[in-house]
């Protein structure tokens, strides 16, 4: 598996919600949950609408087995109210267009949603590695930039140590980025 940054300038991150919004609404929501709640993208991909309705969404994550509970944040609830409004409690969010071997609807695989970011960032030409773990390390970046705070990112991604999150993050990158810059200033 190939090392992936968060989206870390703010332009960028508008230009991707700005391509998503414009090409696929399912996409688009799909990015939005991911960079608002910081979930794996194995736990994003088979959300139902009856796992959006209320204040937070409640999983068992499927890497580690626990239930996790993300609140979800007013820009979120915004756009998933609008794209759930006509779907049915049962339908996925981000159903396929491929049925299960019994004719069932079932949610994207995690090959299509990375591909669908990759032809996000090639749309748009950005320039970083980038895949679907993104979402969720902008979500910690994002969340890191505005607290400087490790503690509660920590408990979110389920790390033992400090130095995990922030290198999870790329803040260990940016620090590095910068002394070097600085080395001959």
């Amino acid at each position: 598996m190939r090392y992936v940054e968060p989206i870390r300038e703010k332009d960028w991150l508008e230009e991707f919600l700005n391509y998503f919004k414009e090409n696929s609404m399912r996409d688009y929501v799909m990015f939005m949950v991911g960079i608002h709640t910081g979930l794996r993208i194995s736990d994003i991909l088979p959300l139902k609408k009856r796992d959006v309705l209320g204040t937070h969404i409640m999983i068992f994550e499927k890497k580690t087995g626990k239930q996790k509970r993300f609140i979800i944040p007013s820009p979120l609830r915004k756009v998933l109210d609008e794209y759930i409004k006509d779907l049915r409690n049962t339908d996925y969010l981000f159903e396929s267009q491929k049925k299960t071997n019994t004719g069932k609807p079932k949610p994207i695989d995690r090959t299509r949603a990375y591909r669908i970011i990759q032809e996000a960032a090639e749309a748009i030409g950005y320039p970083e590695p980038i895949g679907t773990h993104s979402m969720r390390k902008t979500f910690g970046y994002t969340f890191y930039s505005k607290y400087k705070e490790v503690a509660s990112l920590m408990k979110i991604f389920n790390h033992s140590k400090e130095t995990t999150t922030l290198f999870y993050i790329g803040v260990g990158q940016d620090t590095l980025d910068e002394k070097i810059a600085g080395l001959y200033r």
